[in-house]
């Protein structure tokens, strides 16, 4: 499926963006390996580690999502602070609380687990994005809540690095006026970057 580009309707984007979230789950479902984590670790510390000191997003994997924590667990080793994302009530960004490797999560609704509320609220400098499909413009398909996008928005300058197996990339992600583009792509066959220059068919990937 060749996805439209940007959509001003918002109905038709909707209905886009809805067709392609459903081929992607069967599609990234029918990709997932537990080897890639390991892999797409490398490739970040390798190719595009977050900057010393900064403090580091990532996410608690679920289903088929692409695993984190490898990289988490080596970035918190070489003195990062650590956070995973804190739902918030709909329409609203994420927050974010520290988490160090290894300590237990809360679970919470739709099966997602978060940080104690006694643990510190952190303000990320670089975040693992997670997502369902991505093109090379660095625009990202999620699951149509909106919120990374909102988060991406109030926080200026933060690096936002999706984090995604190579299989979920498509040639464009219907986009619309609200939608925030990722700086860079990594996956296991290495990081994709978008910005900048804006991310185009000349963009390469590198291993």
């Amino acid at each position: 499926m060749v996805a439209p580009h940007f959509v001003s309707d918002p109905g038709e984007l909707a209905a886009a963006k809805a067709r392609l979230r459903h081929e992607m789950l069967a599609q990234r479902a029918g990709i997932a390996t537990p080897e890639a984590a390991e892999a797409v670790a490398r490739v970040v510390l390798d190719g595009m580690p977050p900057p010393p000191g900064a403090v580091v997003s990532g996410y608690w994997p679920m289903g088929d999502e692409l695993d984190p924590r490898p990289l988490l667990a080596a970035l918190a080793s070489r003195g990062h602070a650590v956070a995973l994302p804190v739902t918030t009530r709909r329409g609203q960004p994420l927050r974010f609380r520290q988490w160090r490797p290894g300590e237990p999560l809360l679970p919470v609704r739709f099966g997602l687990s978060e940080p104690s509320p006694e643990a510190p609220e952190l303000r990320p400098d670089w975040l693992l994005v997670p997502l369902l499909a991505f093109d090379r413009r660095g625009q990202r398909l999620g699951y149509g809540a909106g919120y990374y996008d909102r988060t991406l928005e109030v926080l200026p300058g933060a690096v936002a690095l999706g984090f995604a197996y190579a299989g979920q990339e498509v040639p464009r992600v219907p986009t619309g006026p609200g939608d925030r583009p990722l700086r860079a792509v990594a996956t296991e066959r290495g990081v994709i970057h978008c910005e900048p220059p804006p991310c185009g068919e000349g963009s390469e990937e590198k291993a």
